[in-house]
């Protein structure tokens, strides 16, 4: 027991060093739930292109521009699934800090939250610009790249696993820049499987016990 002391107590002050420096409260649950949330986003677009382009929307009848009607509705489809996702993975992580008896809000989630919020208020702000421009074609690889960098760059202030979920991101995304014809499967890979994948990995990883 005395020989074992010394590591028993580096073990201790490691995980005290992890607290202080990382958000380690994140929840498996939330990348899962945040997953689901974007495939059935992904599912309600794909069948609401299909309405439109078979004319099969009564709603249609009562906008002469088509288009705009439909680009307007998939960003409120955006928009639900991005609130949703948002609320289930707040309620999650909440959860768990709450059992680990972490606090949720701290000098190390406000890094966690510039070092995420940066790439993406950036991403957002020239997505709107190419949107004005109409080069919708580039929304889809741009959210998954602009996505995949926030990730990257938010690793260093919590799970360091969290990097290789961004990495995935950044290749679909320029992936999707050659082949855009499959943004919408590109956003349910990206934003769906991959989140139901890594909640999935984290969740057997972490909070197994």
């Amino acid at each position: 027991m005395n020989q074992n002391q010394p590591i028993e107590d580096l073990q201790h002050i490691k995980r005290m060093m992890e607290r202080s420096s990382r958000f380690i409260s994140l929840s498996g649950l939330s990348g899962i739930a945040a997953g689901i949330c974007a495939l059935a986003g992904a599912w309600m677009a794909s069948e609401k292109i299909h309405c439109w382009v078979n004319g099969d929307c009564q709603l249609s009848r009562l906008i002469n521009n088509a288009g705009s009607g439909l680009l307007n509705e998939l960003f409120w489809i955006a928009a639900l699934t991005f609130v949703a996702a948002f609320m289930l993975a707040f309620f999650f992580t909440y959860l768990r800090s709450k059992k680990n008896r972490t606090p949720i809000w701290g000098t190390t989630t406000l890094r966690l939250f510039w070092n995420t919020l940066i790439p993406i208020a950036v991403g957002g702000i020239f997505l709107l610009r190419m949107m004005q421009l109409g080069e919708y074609q580039l929304v889809p690889p741009g959210c998954l790249l602009f996505y995949g960098l926030a990730l990257v760059n938010a690793s260093k202030y919590t799970l360091s696993e969290i990097r290789y979920l961004g990495y995935g991101q950044i290749l679909l995304g320029l992936f999707n820049l050659w082949f855009i014809g499959y943004g919408l499967q590109c956003w349910a890979l990206g934003f769906g499987v991959f989140h139901i994948l890594y909640g999935i990995l984290m969740w057997w990883k972490y909070e197994r016990k």
